[in-house]
């Protein structure tokens, strides 16, 4: 399998600030590719490029080949790469059934007709029931989703990056917030759909046990620029990386590495 996201002498300033710095970037499609790095690293901004949120300095975006630097994120979407961010991004005062079939009506030639009667739209309500049980929250469908468990507002959020159905899921930090013991139950689910639909899944983490365990290739960012690329026991080995930013606490964090 070849690239299915790739970035060349992608660079973003605000002023004097260089947050990305000329970032060569390649991502294999149907792989978990993590990026991590230190705060300010540029890690969100890349995502942010990536995905049409920011325009570059100068550079370029690939998917599957297609030059979409500057893209907006709406049309990224519509391509088939769905985005998640920091802060939990859903609508708190609609159901948990609302909510995704409102992702789904999105990317569909209804997009612009949201509070027409929702029983007009019986394949959407199909798909988001179907994307609900996917996540575990059928169960959930009818509850007002600002209701929900913080663990279960992030498989939500999730739910409705996967509504229509994109081969590219970008999450940006979906462990923050959760408790410890939610963590492995989240990230199974997205490697169980990451797995199944053979998707690719870009990932932006902290939680380093959780990069070591869950990535096929990892990309280290320091100071707006790639550090370091590899499997996970290379970059638990590599010393620059260890000295920038994972220290002698994660030395030993994987060796052997992946999933």
């Amino acid at each position: 399998m070849g690239a299915i996201l790739e970035t060349r002498g992608l660079r973003r300033e605000f002023g004097a600030l260089v947050a990305v710095d000329d970032v060569d970037l390649s991502i294999e499609e149907a792989t978990l590719h993590s990026i991590i790095g230190p705060n300010g690293a540029g890690k969100t901004t890349l995502f942010n490029l990536i995905s049409g949120t920011l325009a570059p300095t100068r550079g370029k975006v690939f998917y599957k080949g297609e030059d979409i630097t500057g893209h907006p994120i709406h049309q990224t979407i519509h391509k088939g790469i769905g985005r998640s961010f920091q802060i939990t991004n859903i609508f708190p005062n609609l159901t948990v059934l609302e909510n995704v079939r409102l992702a789904v009506q999105a990317t569909g030639k209804d997009s612009f007709r949201m509070l027409a009667p929702h029983l007009r739209f019986s394949d959407y309500l199909d798909r988001a029931t179907e994307v609900l049980a996917r996540v575990g929250l059928a169960d959930r469908a009818l509850q007002i989703a600002g209701t929900l468990p913080h663990g279960d507002q992030r498989k939500l959020e999730l739910g409705m990056i996967l509504a229509p159905d994109p081969d590219v899921l970008m999450l940006d930090e979906p462990t923050a917030g959760m408790a410890a013991e939610q963590v492995p139950q989240l990230m199974e689910l997205i490697q169980e759909i990451q797995a199944a639909g053979g998707r690719t899944v870009v990932l932006v983490e902290h939680n380093m046990s959780v990069v070591m365990t869950v990535s096929d290739r990892i990309t280290v960012m320091h100071q707006g620029g790639v550090l370091a690329e590899g499997t996970p026991a290379e970059i638990s080995a590599d010393r620059q990386v260890q000295t920038a930013y994972l220290g002698a606490l994660y030395g030993d964090v994987v060796r052997g590495g992946g999933r």
